[in-house]
């Protein structure tokens, strides 16, 4: 799997500000981390990665796709998490919301219902299927907006600081489950701990890449660049 920026920036709409300066990524590694503080272009940047944000200049791939030209085919392949999970859960229950996301591969209703019970019960959930997702505590919204998205079966993850909200307990479900995927998984987080568990991680500030290397390195850097 191959995801490449190349030469690319971002702008606000009147090209006042920038939010990502030149950048040019190849990303191949399992797992990567993206870390730095708020505002330095960090979800910027992930959501590059699957068309929620269109380059002002330069170009996004995922394996040749365009992420402008070929966006739908590109959120096919490179699936989404959400700091907040209330922005991805939409369908009143939790057996419906899972459903929602199963809808373009199994047309069968009896199937596909059946399907999301199988997922739910993957990730602990199987006693809510019948459940309204507002009834959930921070953790479950969590872990069913994941759950959602990997009903997709994409072959990327980007998950852009999917354990902010959460405490301790719940943030170490979400990211074991996280480091569990086979798929490539592209980390945004504050959480350095997480970021130490990828292969490669990147240091965003002030809209640049200033690190890009070993996860402990990265950390290391972005330690002193934080303390100084």
């Amino acid at each position: 799997m191959a995801l490449d920026e190349v030469a690319v920036t971002v702008q606000t709409p009147d090209g006042d500000l920038p939010l990502l300066q030149p950048t040019t990524l190849r990303l191949t590694e399992h797992r990567i981390a993206v870390i730095g503080s708020n505002g330095s272009g960090k979800s910027t940047l992930a959501r590059l990665l699957n068309g929620l944000v269109e380059p002002s200049s330069g170009h996004v791939t995922i394996d040749g796709l365009d992420t402008v030209r070929d966006g739908p085919r590109v959120r096919r392949s490179v699936g989404f998490v959400f700091t907040n999970p209330d922005a991805q859960l939409v369908m009143p229950t939790c057996a419906e919301d899972i459903a929602l996301s199963l809808r373009r591969t199994i047309k069968d209703k009896k199937a596909r219902h059946a399907r999301a019970l199988e997922i739910l019960a993957g990730v602990g959930l199987a006693d809510k299927a019948d459940t309204t997702v507002h009834a959930l505590s921070g953790g479950q919204k969590q872990m069913l907006a994941l759950a959602g998205v990997l009903a997709t079966d994409p072959r990327i993850l980007v998950a852009d600081e999917p354990t902010t909200l959460l405490d301790l307990r719940n943030t170490r479900i979400v990211a074991d489950r996280l480091f569990s995927l086979s798929q490539q998984l592209v980390l945004v987080t504050h959480d350095l701990d997480l970021a130490l568990r990828c292969d490669r991680a990147l240091v965003v500030d002030d809209a640049r890449i200033v690190c890009d290397g070993p996860a402990a390195d990265a950390v290391s850097f972005y330690r002193s660049l934080v303390g100084a």
